[in-house]
Order: structure tokens, then sequence, then C-alpha cells
């Protein structure tokens, strides 16, 4: 067995964590060539309308929440586990980026998304749910934080090397490819380094029992509720922000929209903030419950936002202040993340850890429905309708506050 020897500044973790990380950094670099570009792709080149591609991104959400749930049942029975639900995700995904680089009209782009929904639906269930395995409660925050840091260092890559291949003059298409071949290197590492991490339990065998013993979890409910206004955000930075940066922010030398080039080098700027910020704000917010360091996450979301619509209005340093908008939104992704599973993993009944985390993840296929819906309705409007969306983003902190604020009170029960 891999016995990984780390230094003294990093979590002393599981290796099988570690593992599990490495494998996301790989899959997540494929994912990085596509994740910022596909709409642009799809809008500018293919010439499908901004509302039809955010029907497409956002129907992947409709297999997504079949997904989940199968992911949160698969992980918790004894025949599939943590281990075979990872290797179907990772098999479904490839295919589905195959499709979506084959992709020329809109009823093969919604075929590729609900592939891909699927996949990733599959995936997100069985994978928190093995790092809960692996770890304490005190060491979750931490290892969440771990496998959200290989996610960002694995997009980083992907969107430095896609925005060099697109500068280049290389194919978006070839960018799927690629997504696919990441696929197929984490389903390789799956299968020949993680062993299945769940102990059966003979209770588990009952999964309908299980969804109801989560559904009539009045903490994990009142969680779902302000869960889905966070995953909205994070979809919002990946499906609108690009468009918006493409399409209505004023750039130097040009009458409107960021270039190819520099929405590379914000986006870049984005994901190795969120790499560098990750462990140290995981280790701040443990300082706090797990509500009240969500709080704070939220009044960074309202900032981030707040400074996006100043970008797009200002009539001169718009480059600085997405910047800065986008840098106050990686904070709020890196501050939110990692404890809203640790939260979900301390909920949850050893023998239902699946079919919680599978709940938690049913959150991102909501976000991720309405946040490329609504964000694609938005771009088809005018301007001034355009830049009022990020200042009511803004002030939709207020009601996850409010939220919070009640499921904290029941935790102090």
């Amino acid at each position: 067995m891999l016995n990984l020897k780390l230094p003294s500044w990093l979590p002393q973790l599981n290796h099988q964590v570690w593992i599990l990380a490495i494998g996301r950094l790989l899959s997540q670099i494929g994912t990085g060539f596509t994740m910022f570009y596909a709409s642009i792709f799809f809008v500018n080149q293919v010439g499908l309308s901004a509302t039809a591609v955010g029907i497409s991104l956002g129907s992947g959400s409709i297999a997504g929440v079949l997904g989940r749930f199968l992911g949160g049942s698969f992980a918790d029975s004894k025949f599939w586990g943590r281990r075979r639900t990872l290797l179907l995700s990772a098999a479904i995904s490839a295919v589905a980026a195959v499709v979506l680089a084959l992709t020329y009209n809109f009823d093969t782009l919604i075929i590729g998304n609900l592939l891909m929904g699927l996949g990733v639906g599959l995936y997100w269930p069985a994978t928190e749910a093995a790092v809960a395995d692996l770890t304490t409660n005190e060491e979750r925050n931490e290892a969440f934080a771990i496998t959200r840091l290989a996610d960002s260092l694995g997009l980083s890559i992907g969107v430095v090397l896609a925005g060099t291949l697109i500068a280049a003059g290389g194919s978006y298409r070839a960018l799927f490819l690629i997504d696919a071949i990441s696929f197929l290197v984490f389903f390789a590492i799956i299968y020949l380094a993680v062993p299945e991490t769940y102990k059966f339990h003979v209770e588990s065998r009952k999964l309908h029992q299980g969804w109801g013993v989560a559904f009539r979890d009045r903490s994990l409910m009142v969680f779902v509720l302000v869960n889905i206004l966070f995953t909205t955000y994070v979809a919002h930075i990946q499906s609108t922000i690009p468009l918006y940066f493409t399409n209505f922010i004023s750039s130097a030398g040009r009458e409107k929209g960021f270039s190819e080039t520099i929405i590379s080098i914000v986006f870049t700027w984005h994901i190795v903030f969120v790499f560098l910020c990750q462990l140290p704000v995981a280790r701040f917010i443990n300082k706090f419950s797990r509500p009240r360091g969500l709080m704070l996450s939220l009044l960074l979301w309202g900032g981030g936002f707040i400074l996006i619509w100043v970008a797009g209005v200002v009539s001169s340093n718009a480059l600085l202040w997405a910047i800065l908008g986008l840098g106050l939104l990686s904070l709020g992704i890196v501050s939110y993340t990692p404890s809203a599973s640790a939260l979900v993993a301390e909920l949850a009944p050893e023998s239902h850890r699946g079919i919680y985390l599978s709940i938690n993840s049913q959150c991102w296929a909501i976000g991720y429905f309405i946040a490329p819906t609504l964000g694609g309705w938005v771009l088809d409007k005018s301007s001034e309708v355009v830049y009022s969306f990020w200042l009511i983003s803004a002030a939709s902190v207020g009601l996850g506050i409010l939220i919070l604020q009640y499921l904290d009170e029941i935790l102090s029960e």
C-alpha cells in the first residue's frame, strides 16, 4: 500500500485522501479546459443564443438531480459503494465530453450536457462520502479544503493551458477531447489506487428509510435552503460572468468586452487565488461555528457581486475592478465549500452519509440549473438589466444570513 510522507505544514491525513485529491486534480485540469470557454464557444462560434446555451447548460442539472440521487444510494449500498460509483461517474463523464466535442446544434448540446450532469451527479456524493469515511470530525474541514485545493489547482492549470491553446489559434473542440482524456485518467487512478472506503452496515440496506431520515432532519433541510443560494452564486462565476466579461464590459481598444486572452488571465487569477487561500481560510474558519463561518462567506459574496457590477459601469479600470471582484468571490468560495461539506458530514448518521451528502450535492444541481438559465436570460436583455442583476445578487445575501442565523439557533439547542 502506498505510504505518502507529507511535509509537517500539511494536514496529516489518511493517504487515501491525498490519492483522491491527486485524481481530482488531474480530472479538473480537463474541466478547466472547458469551464470558462463553453458558453463563449457555443454562443460566439457555434451560433446559439445565450438563452439557448443557458438552457442547455442548465439541463445538465436535471440529469444531475437523478445522478446525485443514484450517487447517494449507490455510495451507501453494498454492491456499488464509493469506489464503483466513482468509476461509473468517470466513464459517463468521458463519453459526455466526447459528445460535446462533436456538438454543432442545440439537440446535441442538450444530450452532451445531460450525460455530463449525470456523471457529475454520481461523482459528488461518492467522493465526499469517501473523504468523510477517511477522516474524523476535527480533520474534515482541512480534508475537504485539501480536495477543493486539488480542484482549484487542476482548474487553474486547465484554464491557463486552454487560454494558451485558444490564443495560439487552437480549436475549442479540442478542449472537450482533452476533458474526456482527463476523466479517463481519473478512472484509472480510482481503479488502480483507491480501495473501497465504506464499511457496510446492515441498517444501510434500507435505503428508502435513509432518505426518510434525511428529509426529516430539520437542520439539514434548513441548510439546504441557504446552500442552494451558495451554489447558484458559484455557478454564476462559471456560466454567467465569463459571457458578461466578454460582451458587457468596456475594454481598452475594444467597443465592449474582454478578449479571450484577458478572460484567460482574469479567471486564472481567480482560480490561483482560490488555490492559495483554500487551506489558510479553512483553518481560520475553524474558529467559528459552521453557520457563522458561512455568514462570513455570504458577506464576501455580496461584496464581490458589487465589484462585478462596478466593473461593468465604470468607464475606466474595468479590468482592475473585475480582478478585485473575482478576488472577493474567491474568498467567498473557499470559506463556503469545506464548511458546507463538513457540516453535512457531521449531521449525517454514518450509515446514511452518502444519502446526506447526496442531498448536499443536489443543491449544486439546483444551483447549476438556476444560474445558467437565469444568467442566460438576463444576458439577452438590455445593459441596464444586466448591470442591475449584480446588485440584486448582492442584496440576496441578506436572505442567506437570516437562514443561517436560524440554523445556528437550531444547532445550539
